[in-house]
């Protein structure tokens, strides 16, 4: 019996490309995936960062205010106690270009002022035949810069024998907004110094619970719990209330934030704690202790690397924190007190309620205390998302 023969496998159809070869786009992708694998942690957050649209611009407005603060003289119209008694409680004015449909350049218009005899107020109201050009890169008031030397400089001045209060002016007739751009030194500047002083205390602090443990943990906890355990306002009121109303304006600024950093750094040592006691048991740590590194070696050059981005993050997210509370203890009246001029310093004079309806811009000081507080959370938020950047 012939068994029948069987079948050969039909051959599957081989379908080649006809599309040129190009060998330089192989290789465009290959560079650009070793760079990635290649590249550094911090330089791998750079990339993740700069795609955080929001937090870049944040970052801009946050660098611009900071450089602001180093040529305050320069950019204020007028000097800090420049007092013009012709103008107590003026509005703000207005900038424009075009007079009557002519091109003029930034110009205001001058005040026409009457006293109301019903409500013994000043009225003002704008006069458009008083046409005052401003000046730019001029000399007006007299200032100390930084007290190295004197100048007259000043980026934008009024007319000659004009006005240029774009804040309107307080109580004394100062220039508000010559005092928010001076205000802007000390309030920023009290944050970051405030979160040096919370820092190096929480890592202090959180690195030795951390990687010690045992009984020197349980003590380091206890006391953290005890700090938390106060209201935070009303102690910040108290410690600020004992500072002696003798010390001169420079030591109760610096008395302000020391009281800030003394209070903020609970949180940050829990978290640096947690970090530690995770990361000691790593391989790289346990290496470094069978060579015989110390233990200020092995948690400075091992285990605080290991999480400086997050630290980072959290330092963004802490000023904020520090700058509410110079404003809120100085508006209060129990933190930094005149002749240092803060926002919170600033604010203090429109606690009247009286005062805010009938002169609603004595209120200004508060919006760059908002612009700075979302921009650092912004920030904070984006550096938060590219601490961890292979997720």
């Amino acid at each position: 019996m012939n068994t029948p023969a069987t079948a050969a496998p039909s051959r599957l159809e081989h379908f080649v490309s006809t599309a040129p070869f190009e060998p330089q786009s192989t290789e465009v992708l290959t560079a650009e995936q070793e760079e990635f694998y290649r590249a550094s942690q911090w330089r791998i957050m750079w990339w993740k960062f700069r795609r955080h649209r929001i937090a870049v611009w944040c970052a801009v407005i946050l660098a611009i205010l900071y450089g602001s603060a180093l040529i305050s003289e320069v950019l204020a119209p007028y000097g800090l106690n420049t007092r013009d008694s012709r103008h107590i409680y003026a509005p703000p004015q207005s900038v424009h270009l075009f007079h009557e449909g002519r091109f003029v350049g930034p110009f205001v218009y001058g005040y026409n002022m009457k006293l109301n005899t019903d409500t013994m107020k000043r009225e003002f109201t704008p006069d458009v035949g008083k046409v005052q050009p401003l000046r730019f890169f001029c000399r007006g008031d007299d200032y100390e810069f930084w007290g190295l030397f004197e100048s007259t400089v000043h980026m934008v001045c009024p007319a000659e024998g004009g006005t240029f209060f774009l804040f309107g002016t307080d109580r004394l007739g100062r220039d508000v907004l010559s005092r928010v751009i001076y205000g802007t030194r000390i309030s920023l500047t009290v944050g970051l110094l405030g979160i040096a002083v919370s820092f190096l205390i929480g890592i202090v602090l959180g690195g030795i619970s951390g990687y010690y443990g045992g009984w020197i943990d349980n003590v380091i906890q206890r006391l953290i719990e005890i700090v938390r355990s106060f209201p935070e306002l009303p102690l910040w009121m108290a410690l600020s209330a004992a500072l002696p109303v003798t010390w001169s304006p420079i030591f109760i600024y610096f008395g302000i934030t020391i009281i800030l950093g003394l209070l903020d750094w609970p949180g940050l040592a829990r978290s640096v704690r947690s970090k530690f006691l995770a990361l000691r048991e790593e391989d790289f740590a346990t290496a470094a202790v069978l060579m015989g590194a110390k233990p200020s070696r092995v948690i400075a050059r091992h285990l605080l690397p290991s999480f400086t981005s997050h630290l980072i993050a959290s330092l963004t997210l802490s000023v904020p924190s520090m700058i509410l509370g110079e404003t809120a203890l100085s508006f209060l009246g129990l933190g930094l007190r005149p002749p240092i001029t803060s926002w919170g310093v600033l604010l203090n004079e429109a606690q009247n309620i009286n005062v805010v309806a009938l002169y609603p811009w004595l209120m200004l000081p508060v919006v760059p205390v908002f612009v700075v507080v979302l921009a650092f959370n912004f920030m904070g938020d984006g550096l938060r998302d590219a601490a961890d950047p292979y997720n």
